[in-house]
């Protein structure tokens, strides 16, 4: 049975995402309360394999999330999109005329903000750890009047009520989650016959045209750049790291690319060779 760690508990998007990503399987979750840990649970025992958000449609990139993987070290063995709904739960029973407080993620409750000035434009909205842990939390203090912001199927596994469903304001709301696995691992993990896509992460001299000369060889051997994300590198003023997905449909054209920009850049690091993932429903 593999071991999982996610950033959550049961119930949350997180662990939804693992569970769709290896669904002919049987997993074993492991609860963190943060990112940090996740990774520090992988580093501690190799076999772990974690599943982390990396970008979401609505609030973008979870910029923190690129630097503990390229330091960890941790190989991109896959990705799952997942389509997010948000559901508004409380204890059975509840109006939502009842409701005096409403607590969630922050980016959940910043992708239902149309949903609640609407409906709830004087009610305390609190700010939590977790979808799922705000559903918890109401369940077993019997929390009356308070609501979450969770999905439908934390509200199911706490015993909540459904008062409305799908209230987040854009209904193209998708979570892209990264598969991550210690390198020694990885090549279990990944079919090498449907590789498609890369994530790497690079340098270029502050020079210019570098950072153009990087993407014009791509370019040439036909690799398809999905996206690309600069962060600043502490410590070396107005110099940037570039995290760069790519997909391609020939294998050998892209280690020619990556052997082609090498060259061109500084610090270049192949984070993970992977199959491309699908949405979700």
């Amino acid at each position: 049975m593999k071991k999982v760690a996610i950033q959550g508990i049961s119930g949350s998007y997180h662990e939804v995402a693992a569970r769709s990503y290896f669904k002919d399987e049987k997993i074993e979750i492991i609860d963190c309360n943060n990112f940090k840990e996740v990774f520090a649970c992988m580093h501690k025992d190799p076999s772990v394999i974690g599943v982390v958000a990396i970008e979401n449609t609505i609030a973008g990139s979870l910029l923190p999330n690129y630097e503990l993987l390229r330091e960890s070290h941790l190989a991109v063995v896959g990705e799952y999109k997942l389509r997010i709904s948000h559901s508004l739960a409380a204890l059975k029973g509840t109006k939502k005329s009842d409701i005096i407080e409403i607590g969630s993620h922050p980016i959940a409750l910043m992708q239902c903000t149309d949903y609640l000035n609407q409906n709830f434009a004087h009610t305390k909205v609190i700010e939590k750890n977790d979808t799922a842990s705000s559903a918890r939390e109401i369940a077993e203090k019997q929390l009356v009047g308070h609501a979450a912001v969770c999905g439908a199927e934390a509200a199911k596994i706490y015993g909540l009520e459904v008062l409305d469903s799908g209230i987040e304001t854009n209904k193209r709301n998708s979570t892209r989650f990264l598969v991550i696995a210690d390198r020694w691992n990885s090549e279990k993990l990944v079919n090498k016959e449907k590789v498609n896509k890369a994530s790497i992460v690079f340098a270029v001299p502050h020079s210019s045209g570098s950072l153009c000369k990087v993407l014009s060889t791509l370019w040439f051997y036909n690799i398809n750049m999905n996206k690309i994300q600069s962060l600043p590198i502490i410590g070396r003023e107005w110099e940037y790291l570039f995290y760069v997905d790519v997909t391609f449909n020939n294998y050998i054209e892209y280690t020619q690319a990556l052997d082609a920009i090498r060259p061109l850049t500084k610090e270049c690091q192949i984070l993970g060779e992977y199959e491309e993932g699908q949405h979700s429903a």
